[in-house]
């Protein structure tokens, strides 16, 4: 409701879990850039949240852990309206590549495992692993270091409208600090190697400095037309230093430094996102969960934990190299490495299990035993993610080869669930709502 006090505007209420109509502690409620929590009673309060002289017309936004996105409209004429219903979602999804997003034969065959699984959920890569961004972006840096050379999606806005439409929750993947193309076009970003050369890694790409304020400017004005475009959360992959040793960089190289580089550029993100209304992700190492260290990357289970609403643990078990305590052959014991790093990660952290969501294999072995990984790897993976408690699982292949093989199939009637997915307004006041950034 709208209260009046000292001739000032305050705004309360409440959020809902839609299903049981219980409060939600902990939801995230936004007007434009000024953000609260719900308490205990699910209730928030805004102290003068406008411009002093009207909120009529301002949205109010919504979200929470385990849940989808809403929003409602301030309505004065018709207070109270701000009473908020939160459906539950766990977010289950496949990887889209650059290049697969583009293809329709690709994007056709994720739609129809949607449709037919427990899959609700699609990782579009907006920023890809050679740093070009597949649609007209309007960021100028983007063009002048051509990342925009080429275009596999047109009308990027069009194409998340589609997605939504069939209750597809939409996942933007910017791979941040692995980019070979502003590297080579600004070598003063570039992170070299001890004689002065540009580093390259294994794949023959170049990164760029993690602490660079530059550099974060320009992923963060990504993410932010990502979100502008429609995308319900924002994931920063390889938001990471290189694993590479003697690499000269501008800061110097040591775990604090590492690490306040690591959470500054997601606090800064998470700054610039505050009137979207959006998830922040961040994919991390599967063995940041196990280290006591920062794994020599900058990334820790708090600093990342602190920045983000969901950690996103690859626990492929080809990249358990040296396995984990009591289980040494990972491609023999998938459930095990998946299960007991999660349950390690909520141990170490304190946090709920329901802000991980892990990575999972979906291709063929090429550490231990070139094993394909088939149905039995795969639901084994996500039964381990799911006994966990995790809030849901993402599932990897480059090649964007997916089949349904391993994926549990889905019993629950998706259109009631559409609802959360595309973030439409759900008042406890069945309120009109304005449509906004989301």
């Amino acid at each position: 409701m709208l209260l009046a006090t000292n001739s000032a505007l305050a705004l309360e209420g409440k959020v809902f879990d839609a299903s049981t109509k219980n409060p939600i502690p902990n939801a995230i409620v936004t007007i434009n850039d000024t953000v609260v929590r719900t308490d205990e009673q699910g209730r928030y309060h805004f102290d003068d949240p406008a411009d002093k002289t009207s909120l009529d017309g301002t949205p109010i936004l919504a979200r929470a852990i385990g849940y989808g996105r809403t929003h409602t409209t301030v309505t004065a004429a018709s207070a109270p309206v701000a009473d908020m219903l939160l459906a539950p979602l766990k977010v289950n999804g496949l990887y889209l590549s650059f290049y697969g997003i583009g293809s329709k034969e690709l994007r056709h065959k994720a739609l129809d495992l949607i449709d037919r699984t427990k899959l609700n959920a699609l990782v579009i890569d907006i920023k890809g692993d050679r740093g070009m961004i597949p649609y007209p972006s309007k960021i100028a840096l983007s063009q002048e270091i051509g990342g925009r050379a080429v275009t596999t999606v047109r009308d990027m806005p069009a194409q998340l409208r589609e997605l939504r439409e069939k209750g597809v929750y939409l996942i933007a993947r910017i791979v941040t600090f692995k980019d070979d193309l502003l590297a080579k076009a600004k070598p003063e970003l570039a992170v070299k190697k001890g004689d002065g050369h540009l580093f390259k890694d294994r794949e023959g790409l170049s990164w760029v400095q993690p602490s660079s304020q530059e550099v974060w400017r320009y992923n963060v004005d990504i993410a932010v037309e990502a979100a502008a475009m429609g995308f319900d959360e924002i994931q920063f992959d390889y938001v990471r230093f290189p694993d590479t040793v003697g690499l000269k960089f501008d800061i110097e190289n040591k775990e604090a430094n590492r690490v306040a580089a690591i959470t500054g550029f997601l606090g800064t993100a998470h700054e610039r996102l505050k009137p979207y209304n959006v998830f922040l992700s961040a994919d991390i190492f599967g063995y940041v969960v196990w280290n006591e260290n920062d794994t020599f990357i900058g990334q820790t289970l708090d600093g990342v934990a602190s920045k983000v609403d969901y950690l996103c643990p690859m626990l492929y078990p080809s990249g358990f190299m040296f396995g984990i305590p009591n289980y040494r052959n990972p491609v023999a014991n998938s459930y095990e490495i998946v299960n007991h790093t999660l349950v390690e990660a909520v141990r170490r952290s304190g946090i709920s299990p329901l802000r991980y969501r892990p990575w999972l294999q979906a291709f063929k072995d090429y550490a231990f035993d070139r094993r394909k990984f088939e149905a039995a790897e795969v639901s084994s993976q996500i039964k381990a993610a799911e006994d966990a408690g995790s809030s849901g699982w993402l599932l990897w292949n480059p090649r964007n080869a997916y089949t349904d093989a391993g994926i549990p199939v889905d019993k629950t009637d998706k259109a009631s669930s559409r609802l959360a997915k595309q973030g439409e307004p759900t008042t406890a006041a069945n309120a009109e709502a304005t449509p906004v950034a989301q």
